[in-house]
């Protein structure tokens, strides 16, 4: 019998030479491996294993290699396969109902909105597009002190969220909502807004690898720019927000079109000591003094 160092080894050079993408979780074929692996040997994924020299038994075996052909024959991301993600240092139920958890906020939760928040103040927080709430059960155990609405339109999303919910035990500081944007919200006001909403343009995504093609399309797409979404929040945002209030938003790569589009908006686009971009934060006296741009430029493109 091979041991689990033998495996990681044959695992990552399989689908080295298959050439499948890695960008759900890790980023590169040994760390895929190796979470193949823990999941077979029923391990943490939180990087306290140590015992590469055990021996898989042959139903271990052969659930890892059952694991490693539809990886490479399926091309999803390996969370769906295994239905489980790890997120801000936290497990999450995952299935294609939602995005596979993954953020540079992530980075900015971990180090709970510095200088940005007081920490031990209490508030009121909103994770608009939710998806699984990875981030918001992340902000309900970093952030305490506030309570956090998680919204989202797809039903089964929010299904997919309420079992993380319930799995994290913050049924007492979270909100599941579902709602169109902001439309349910009426009345609420928020310390915090934070959104990895759908922001790929049609163009990019008929370039992605096909991994993300298992992922929900509404979830990454949102029109032909992928700002459809991203300025109706930008919108609407200061409406829902306390003076102080702050707005971190996630855009990836259609940052430079949100820039060339909004030449005028005073974007600070924050930098990640362990990598990503094209997130960012904008205050709500900021936002209230360019809301005329923003919604101008929303009422040209209804007529486009």
């Amino acid at each position: 019998m091979c041991t689990a160092e033998d495996w990681l080894h044959h695992c990552a050079e399989k689908m080295e030479r298959a050439g499948v993408f890695f960008g759900h979780g890790t980023d590169n074929a040994h760390d895929e491996a190796a979470w193949m692996l823990l999941h077979v040997l029923r391990a943490p994924l939180d990087g306290s294993f140590e015992n590469w020299n055990i021996k898989l038994d042959d139903v271990q075996a052969a659930e890892l290699k059952d694991l490693l052909s539809r990886r490479i024959e399926e091309r999803v991301p390996l969370a769906y396969l295994t239905g489980h993600a790890r997120f801000c240092g936290l497990d999450f139920h995952v299935t294609r109902d939602s995005l596979v958890p993954r953020s540079p906020i992530a980075e900015l939760i971990i180090e709970q909105f510095s200088p940005w928040l007081n920490p031990h103040a209490r508030g009121r927080a909103l994770d608009m597009c939710t998806g699984s709430a990875c981030l918001a059960i992340a902000m309900a155990k970093y952030l305490p002190g506030f309570s956090i609405d998680a919204v989202d339109v797809s039903p089964k999303a929010l299904q997919v969220a309420a079992r993380n919910v319930a799995r994290h035990e913050v049924d007492d500081q979270m909100r599941l909502i579902q709602s169109d944007l902001f439309a349910e919200l009426q009345g609420k006001q928020y310390d915090l807004v934070v959104s990895n909403p759908p922001y790929v343009s049609t163009e990019v995504f008929s370039k992605l690898p096909a991994e993300y093609l298992a992922e929900p399309f509404g979830a990454l797409v949102s029109g032909e720019d992928g700002l459809d979404i991203v300025l109706k929040i930008l919108d609407a945002s200061p409406s829902f927000m306390n003076p102080r209030g702050i707005l971190v938003m996630e855009v990836g790569e259609s940052a430079e079109t949100l820039i060339g589009l909004l030449p005028g908006v005073p974007f600070l686009w924050l930098e990640f000591e362990h990598g990503g971009d094209g997130v960012f934060l904008l205050g709500y006296d900021q936002l209230l003094a360019c809301h005329s741009d923003i919604n101008k430029l929303l009422e040209q493109r209804k007529h486009v």
